[in-house]
C-alpha cells in the first residue's frame, strides 16, 4: 500500500489521532528534560545509604559492594552506567549510558542517581509524582 492509498483510507479523526500522538511524544521528551536536568555529580547509595558522591565530568569506575555482590559502575564523558553487576537479570547493565535520571539495580540494591548538589535536598515528591 502506498501512502497515498493509505491517506484515501483515514478519516479526520484518525489524522488527528496522529497528530496529537506526535505532540504528545514531543512534549514527553521535553518533560523528560524538564523533570531530570543535567547533573553535576553522581550519587551512589547502597540499600538508601550513601556510598559514594562523584563528579559526572570525571572519568572514572568504582567497584559498589551491593547486597548480592559488587557492581562496576563507570564514568565516562559526563555520562553513567552499571558496566558489570552480580544480579540475575542484568536490567541495570542493559540500561546503557546515562546523562540523566537514575539507574536502580533492585536485586543488589544499588542506585546510582544523576543530579547536582543544589538538588541534593531530602524531598518527598520526586520528578515522578511532583
Amino acid at each position: 500500500m502506498s501512502l497515498k492509498e493509505i491517506t484515501k483510507e483515514t478519516t479526520i479523526a484518525d489524522r488527528f489521532l496522529v497528530i496529537a500522538l506526535i505532540i504528545l511524544s514531543i512534549s514527553g521528551s521535553l518533560f523528560v528534560k524538564k523533570a531530570f536536568p543535567e547533573g553535576t555529580d553522581v550519587r551512589i547509595d547502597v540499600d538508601g545509604k550513601p556510598v559514594y558522591l562523584l563528579p559526572l565530568d570525571v572519568n572514572m569506575v568504582v567497584a559498589v559492594k551491593g547486597m548480592n555482590g559488587d557492581s562496576i559502575v563507570e564514568i565516562k564523558d559526563k555520562k553513567v552506567r552499571i558496566k558489570e553487576s552480580s544480579c540475575p537479570n542484568k536490567i541495570c547493565v542493559h540500561n546503557g549510558w546515562m546523562d540523566r535520571g537514575a539507574i536502580i539495580c533492585l536485586p543488589n540494591k544499588v542506585t546510582v542517581n544523576i543530579g547536582s548538589p543544589e538538588n541534593r535536598q531530602d524531598r518527598t515528591i520526586d520528578a515522578i509524582t511532583g
